[in-house]
């Protein structure tokens, strides 16, 4: 390995070109004196101007690699990015993000200074593009990619169940070899949404025994566009939520006295709490409580259809 480089950043991309150079500008303009990184951008098969959006970096004092990944899903392109990065950290952002001026010496410093600590996340902020209804409070922020766990630093262990998200996100790559790089059965692909590869690294993790980090200073800001302010972009995203969600056969999920379908008992408890939520909600006019009441039904339900179809495939 060569370890001239204190971090590797690793941005996956599929056809967001115009974005592209907004995330990369954001990282070559880090303030990042005495130590050195790599910006490694992983194009997943994009059609657009990905390659020379990358490419027009080249003049640039800090290396910009490109890599070409034609196996479809953000799992994927991030594996390949850290396949070919050459740190000892591994750092992951979106394609259309931007990363605050101190992103990248935030992440040195934390983990010369916390050496128990085996990764890392922080803020996530939305630039609204156009202003969010009153339903969309930041008990809703989860299928927008929004992450904002306050001013203080915490440790993330599987006691206090708090994630962090791959568009904020650093790791020591000694635990990537030990556990395994992100889940490709579990992945965000084109039109899917709902994906769960982050966060069944973070639960490899916390089994392997691994504490991780809640740094509130590590910033960046990500656009949300008016398509995923809408109800039916979150009903989607919570049904593929709870599709991924049976995939993954969670431990904490899967801990029931009894199933039905394959699905554990408290699911379906849940499931009869947020019905009445819903109704409660709706008319005590609480749009924000009923909403999330029904996508919490959608969540179930992608659960339901997945374990149904599963079992039925078993039996056939």
């Amino acid at each position: 390995m060569d370890h001239q480089f204190n971090i590797s950043v690793v941005i996956p991309t599929y056809n967001r070109a115009e974005l592209l150079a907004g995330a990369i500008e954001s990282l070559l303009a880090q303030d990042a004196s005495g130590f050195q990184y790599e910006v490694i951008v992983v194009d997943n098969n994009s059609t657009d101007k990905t390659r020379d959006v990358v490419e027009s970096f080249s003049d640039r004092d800090r290396p910009v690699r490109y890599i070409f990944e034609d196996r479809q899903g953000n799992a994927y392109a991030r594996n390949a990015g850290i396949t070919q990065s050459h740190a000892s950290i591994v750092a992951f952002i979106d394609d259309d993000v931007r990363a605050s001026s101190n992103w990248i010496a935030s992440v040195k410093t934390i983990f010369e200074k916390h050496p128990e600590v085996g990764f890392i996340g922080g803020k996530v902020l939305p630039v609204w593009t156009s202003t969010p209804p009153d339903w969309l409070t930041s008990q809703h922020w989860m299928p927008l990619g929004i992450q904002d766990h306050g001013e203080a630093e915490f440790y993330l262990e599987p006691v206090r169940v708090t994630g962090v998200i791959s568009a904020n996100l650093a790791v020591r790559r000694e635990l990537l070899e030990r556990v395994g790089m992100f889940s490709t059965r579990l992945q965000m692909v084109k039109g899917c949404i709902g994906g769960m590869e982050d966060h069944d690294l973070v639960d490899r993790l916390w089994r392997a025994g691994t504490v991780g980090m809640y740094v509130p200073q590590l910033v960046v800001e990500t656009p949300v566009d008016c398509q995923r302010t809408r109800k039916s972009y979150h009903r989607r995203w919570h049904k593929g939520h709870g599709r991924n969600y049976a995939i993954m056969r969670e431990e904490r999920m899967e801990n029931a006295s009894w199933y039905l379908f394959g699905v554990p008992a408290h699911l379906y408890r849940q499931a009869l709490i947020d019905s009445v939520g819903l109704v409660k909600h709706w008319v005590g006019r609480r749009e924000e409580l009923a909403f999330l009441c029904e996508v919490h039904l959608w969540f179930f339900l992608g659960f339901w259809l997945k374990r149904v179809q599963d079992g039925q495939a078993t039996s056939t």
